[in-house]
């Protein structure tokens, strides 16, 4: 499968080219990215992208439209279980407060729920983030509960498909 670019007002997200992934899994850096990106957990997630170039994802760079400059990342983790896909993203310090978070996520989760096979998506957030909570609140999502994570117990958050099933 493949994902092509989603336009917001302000936003491109752009599948996230192998190459590009590769300079970021290697710590180096694009010109046509801003100071401040990518952060340590996009150069994980772009390592994962390098070690499984077979592999269908759906990670995006957000691409500040007025500038060009990549100024976050944004991405489903590919493929759904039982028609539920999770997403997670992070935005560079400098371009944070500015509503691009919840712009992408608002995007890529109405993306997610046109798919086929996909009647989920969701975040899981640690409750003291108290910024990613308010985007996922903002971007539409509503909570559900808390779940069991290598890194603790965090906070789900789901957007689900509220249409009649076509089949």
């Amino acid at each position: 499968m493949s994902f092509s670019d989603l336009t917001t007002d302000r936003l491109v997200l752009r599948p996230w080219p192998a190459e590009e992934a590769a300079v970021a899994a290697a710590g180096e850096r694009c010109p046509h990215w801003a100071a401040d990106f990518p952060s340590e957990a996009d150069r994980m997630i772009a390592g994962r992208l390098t070690r499984e170039p077979e592999r269908p994802h759906g990670h995006y760079l957000m691409i500040e439209r007025e500038t060009g400059l990549t100024v976050g990342a944004i991405g489903l983790f590919w493929p759904p279980t039982d028609g539920a896909v999770e997403f997670g993203y992070g935005v560079a310090p400098s371009r944070r407060r500015r509503g691009y978070t919840t712009e992408a996520a608002r995007a890529l989760v109405a993306f997610a729920l046109a798919l086929p096979g996909v009647s989920q998506v969701y975040a899981n957030v640690d409750a003291a983030n108290v910024a990613s909570v308010r985007v996922l609140v903002k971007a539409g999502l509503r909570p559900v509960g808390t779940v069991a994570t290598d890194e603790g117990p965090l906070h789900r958050y789901v957007a689900e498909w509220r249409g009649t099933d076509p089949a």
